[in-house]
This record gives structure tokens, C-alpha cells and sequence, in this order.
């Protein structure tokens, strides 16, 4: 079976058994049903798929149950996420929030990230779990900072970076470093995974980011959702330090205005700057990922390494 057919039956694999894993109760597994109803991308337990995929030893049953953990952990941040952010859709159908309630979401969030603690006790790794109760805990930091952060115009780019890494990147990271542990790999091995995963996640959250600014955006919520929530991100910082006084005024208006014209915003983000100087920290990011790619030795592993960075740098959803 081709590398690419058979890390697509490991997926079907992973998303089988979490969605198999329903309980009785009513109102959980309408919830549960609900939020695994559209397929994700599945970067993060792709990710950690390919890098336990070097030591054949290892049974293909560890190997998806721990790539379940891994999805189970970001499933549970996306449902925390939409309920701090009030958003109404999440992968283009609407929120558990918006068909039940915030407090609902809190809760099926936590349910699924008890489950995730299971699966992690079940695959039985001290390391594993360490490294993946501390990237949980990095991943709720940055959302706290990024809360912290709202409508804040003296962030920094170097601020928003820490974001990025904390939010996105971590869980990149952990996915990747986990997977080369499960198999018990050399040190070398796991420190070139992690970097080239951490540094593809900052690429994906630079990208996201930059999707907010696109009519052609298809990742299944509004454009400009993240301006009308006052969030700062990388093309309108860009585009704001880029400004002078009366630029600056514009974009204070702008920033957190449930009512904008979105053509003129694009138009202003773009004449800043702002487009062109997110596009290139995403093209830095991917630059450091392919370098870190480079010196995995296995070339069927590095292949993949190389699409995955290809499709996270040329995202439209």
C-alpha cells in the first residue's frame, strides 16, 4: 500500500474509534455526535502517525490509539475555543454553543478531554503523558494571553509569536515528539521532529490568520471574524505599525466593529502592508520546518514532512 493510501486508512482508523466511543446518555452522545459529524483536517494526528511510523514494532493499534489522543485534546480546545470566542459555526456548521449553550460547551470540552487522559492512561507512556498534560496546560496559557491581548494595539509581533507557538504550535509539537517516544526513538530524531512540528504549527496559525483577510477563505467561519472579535492578528499588526496617525485612527475604529465595509478593510490591511509582510513571517516559518525536515533521515518520512509543510503554507481552509 502506497504511503499516502495507507496514512489515510491510519485516519479512518483514528476517527473510527473515537466516534465508536459513544455513551448512553442522550444529551452526551448528541453532543459528541455533533462535533465529530464533519471530518477535520487531522494534521495533528497525521503528524504523530508519521512519526511513530519509523519503528514497524510498534502495534498499529498503540499507534492509532495515540493519534486518537491527539485529536481528542484539539477537538476539546476548538469546542473551549467557540465558546470564548461566542462563535456561531465551527468546520462550517454551527457551534455546540450556538445549538445548545455555553455551559454545554464547557462541559462536553472537559468530556472530551478526560477522554483524551484515558486513551493516554490506556497507551500506558510516562513521557507521553508528561509531555502532553504540559502541552495542555501551554495550550490554555496561550489562550489566556491572547484573551489578555484583546483589542490591545501595543502587542507585539513578538507577543503574537508566543501566541501562535502556545496555541497552535504546541499541540504540532507535542503530536510529533510524542510519536517519535512511543516508539523509542533516539534523541536526535526526536528534537529534528519537534522542531520541524512546532515550526509548521506557527506556520498554520500565521496562515489562519491571514485566511481571516480572504473573500476566498473556505475554513467555515466569516471573514474578518477575528477583527470583528477585536482579536489582533498578524496582518492587521503588520498593517498597523505600517500606518501613520490617521491610518492608526481608521484601524483603532475598525478593530472590534461588529459593522465593517470588509472590501475597504482588505483594501486598507493590504496598502499597509499587512498581506504581504504575514506572508512573509509564513514563508519564514516554512523555511525552518523544511530546514529541520531536512535532517530526518528516513526519506519516506521526510517526503511527508515536506507535503504536510506545502499544504499548510498553500492553505485555503
Amino acid at each position: 500500500m502506497k504511503t499516502k493510501n495507507k496514512r489515510q486508512e491510519e485516519l479512518r482508523l483514528v476517527e473510527s474509534l473515537i466516534k465508536k466511543d459513544f455513551v448512553k446518555e442522550k444529551t452526551i452522545s448528541d453532543l459528541y455526535s455533533h462535533i465529530f459529524k464533519t471530518k477535520g483536517k487531522k494534521l495533528r494526528a497525521r503528524l504523530c502517525l508519521i512519526s511513530s511510523s519509523r519503528n514497524k514494532k510498534i502495534s498499529l493499534r498503540k499507534r492509532i490509539k495515540h493519534a486518537a489522543i491527539i485529536e481528542l485534546l484539539h477537538t476539546a480546545t476548538l469546542v473551549h475555543d467557540d465558546v470564548v470566542d461566542n462563535s456561531p459555526t465551527r468546520r462550517g456548521i454551527k457551534s455546540v454553543n450556538n445549538i445548545w449553550t455555553n455551559a454545554h460547551g464547557v462541559l462536553i470540552g472537559d468530556y472530551i478531554y478526560s477522554k483524551a487522559f484515558i486513551y493516554m492512561v490506556d497507551v500506558g507512556n510516562y513521557k507521553i503523558l508528561k509531555e502532553l498534560s504540559y502541552a495542555t496546560n501551554d495550550i490554555s496559557q496561550g489562550e489566556l494571553i491572547q484573551l489578555d491581548a484583546i483589542n490591545n494595539l501595543n502587542i507585539t509581533i513578538n507577543k503574537l509569536k508566543k501566541i501562535s507557538y502556545f496555541k497552535t504550535g504546541r499541540l504540532f509539537e507535542a503530536a510529533a515528539k510524542t510519536g517519535a517516544i512511543l516508539i523509542n526513538a533516539n534523541d536526535s530524531y526526536i528534537k529534528n521532529i519537534s522542531d520541524y512540528a512546532k515550526n509548521l504549527g506557527i506556520l498554520f496559525q500565521i496562515k489562519d490568520d491571514l485566511l481571516d483577510y480572504s473573500l476566498k477563505s473556505k475554513i467555515g467561519k466569516p471573514t474578518l471574524q477575528d477583527l470583528k472579535e477585536g482579536k489582533i492578528t498578524y496582518p492587521f499588526l503588520y498593517a498597523y505599525k505600517n500606518s501613520n496617525s490617521d491610518e492608526k485612527k481608521e484601524l483603532k475604529k475598525i478593530l472590534g466593529s461588529k459593522k465593517i465595509n470588509k472590501k475597504n478593510v482588505l483594501s486598507l490591511i493590504n496598502s499597509l502592508g499587512g498581506i504581504e509582510n504575514a506572508n512573509n513571517l509564513a514563508k519564514e516559518y516554512f523555511a525552518k520546518s523544511i530546514n529541520a525536515a531536512e535532517k530526518i533521515r528516513s526519506l519516506k518520512i521526510k517526503k511527508e514532512m515536506l507535503e504536510l509543510a506545502e499544504i499548510a503554507l498553500n492553505r485555503e481552509k
